[in-house]
């Protein structure tokens, strides 16, 4: 956290993890991290005649070496990653690097849910409801972020299947006021594929599945998963900053969310 006159930047973003359980096993993170005594033998063969113990201290640079998905961590979701056409079809969705960067420093919104059971899909008036009761009025571009029960499973390896998700007509809800980033601290925007599932099992409809982010289809929006912190967030009164890594044409980019709170 770090302090201003006037404010305070809040970091909700979670780190990218090999040790902290954020993933299904299939998705997690892997990292080796290589020591400064390492990298004085990288860093010498660079420079022929130079020996690693010629170095200060016979230390060279400390490098990690990462493999992971653009989905690892705290994110930021494209179009492109919930269906290759937006807009009911009538173009094609962008992808993360074609992403309007004036999107990602706009005023925050956060939605409490916490008391909502895991698997639960939020509903359109759920978020009305959640509207009127911290008195605010969405307007377009504000970041919508919600406040769910996983955050409290961070680190545990039934986080993936923790908190409540939006589908498609919260989701649809939020867009068609003219919100186009919104975020979660849960695994993801939907609902947890476990509690799903067992619903489709029992329904047999293909329409609940992924609802909330195939609602991308209809209209374009951005979606961060996997923040951390929002239950020091005020409900509104906030600004978001969430620049998106650019990757060439990928579907999602890493991303380093931060709230700036005016101090009290």
């Amino acid at each position: 956290m770090i302090a201003g006159s006037e404010w305070t930047l809040i970091d909700i973003s979670m780190p990218i993890s090999a040790r902290v359980i954020t993933d299904p096993p299939p998705l997690r993170p892997r990292i080796t991290y290589r020591a400064h005594r390492d990298g004085a033998a990288d860093l010498a063969g660079l420079f022929p005649g130079l020996s690693p113990a010629d170095l200060p201290d016979g230390e060279g640079w400390a490098v990690e070496d990462l493999s992971l998905t653009s989905h690892s961590g705290t994110h930021m979701d494209a179009p492109w990653h919930y269906h290759s056409t937006t807009d009911g079809g009538a173009r094609r969705a962008p992808t993360i690097d074609e992403a309007p960067l004036d999107l990602f420093l706009r005023p925050g919104v956060k939605l409490d849910f916490r008391h909502l059971p895991d698997g639960h899909v939020v509903s359109a008036r759920e978020v009305e409801h959640e509207l009127r009761r911290i008195g605010h009025h969405l307007a377009p571009f504000d970041i919508v972020l919600v406040n769910t029960s996983a955050a409290a499973a961070y680190g545990s390896p039934d986080y993936p299947e923790r908190g409540c998700g939006l589908g498609r007509e919260a989701t649809l809800y939020l867009t068609g006021h003219g919100v186009q980033v919104v975020g979660t601290d849960a695994w993801s925007w939907d609902a947890p594929f476990a509690h799903t599932a067992k619903r489709f099992a029992r329904e047999r409809d293909p329409a609940i599945i992924w609802e909330g982010h195939k609602a991308g289809r209809e209209r374009a929006y951005y979606q961060m998963e996997k923040l951390q912190n929002l239950d020091r967030l005020p409900a509104t009164g906030f600004t978001v900053m969430c620049f998106p890594v650019k990757i060439e044409a990928a579907s999602a980019g890493w991303v380093r969310a931060v709230a700036q709170v005016a101090r009290a």
